[in-house]
């Protein structure tokens, strides 16, 4: 059986070059292992299909939502193609289990690490719109998502920790958060990066994560709850 056939019957579609959609599934540590067994690891289609998910994604909030502004679109949108948001779409087609990992990085979870998963299926989407073009990728991205587009939730919850944290700061101090590395550690392919965020001088949070920008949210994540619980300390003392 080729590598992409169960794939292939998970999609749904009229898969043609069934090489390129293995490809998409292709980390960079397992062709680092195993240099002559595909055509390539899936960075340049992540490239490609994260352009992709985006435009699919746009277009379908701007019908489904015909009151929303650009600020509520561009928060929805957000959700949607954030990594969580496509971390969380990976996991629904089950991608994990499809993808080819080094024997390091799928021992340290990486079958379920989102920054991973939300890679993977940018890239299996750049597959997709390369063999069968924009209008099944379009209108599979669309019916994979439908539920996160059709959701009509607040728009608090749709923002992401940064930029929540941001408006805060901007409401109470009128500066922004200050994000600070603190450490990168390892090999480029799988760096991990640890970095602390600072309000009014305060260090409120620290995260980590596979980039920089994952690192930042989860740090701004933790500065959120800190000021939760001083809120309801406060509230609580009066």
């Amino acid at each position: 059986m080729h590598p992409a056939d169960a794939l292939t019957e998970r999609l749904g579609l009229p898969i043609r070059d069934r090489d390129l959609l293995a490809q998409a599934l292709v980390h960079s540590s397992w062709l680092h292992e195993h240099p002559d067994a595909a055509r390539g690891h899936n960075e340049r289609l992540e490239f490609l299909g994260d352009a992709v998910v985006s435009l699919a994604v746009s277009e379908a909030l701007y019908r489904r939502h015909p009151t929303d502004d650009e600020g509520v679109l561009s928060a929805r949108r957000a959700a949607i193609v954030s990594t969580p948001g496509l971390a969380r779409l990976a996991a629904r087609l089950d991608l994990g289990s499809f993808l080819f990992l080094g024997e390091g990085e799928a021992q340290r979870g990486g079958r379920v690490r989102p920054s991973l998963l939300a890679s993977a299926f940018e890239a299996l989407v750049g597959a997709i719109y390369l063999d069968l073009g924009w209008d099944f990728a379009k209108d599979w991205i669309v019916s994979w998502a439908a539920d996160e587009i059709a959701a009509d939730s607040a728009l608090t919850t749709l923002k992401s920790p940064k930029s929540r944290l941001q408006e805060h700061t901007q409401r109470t101090t009128g500066d922004r958060p200050l994000y600070r590395l603190l450490e990168a550690v390892g090999p480029d392919h799988e760096k991990q990066f640890r970095i602390e965020v600072v309000v009014d001088s305060r260090v409120l949070g620290v995260g980590e994560g596979p980039s920089r920008r994952i690192a930042e949210t989860s740090a701004a994540a933790v500065a959120l709850d800190v000021l939760r619980s001083e809120r309801q300390a406060a509230r609580a003392a009066r």
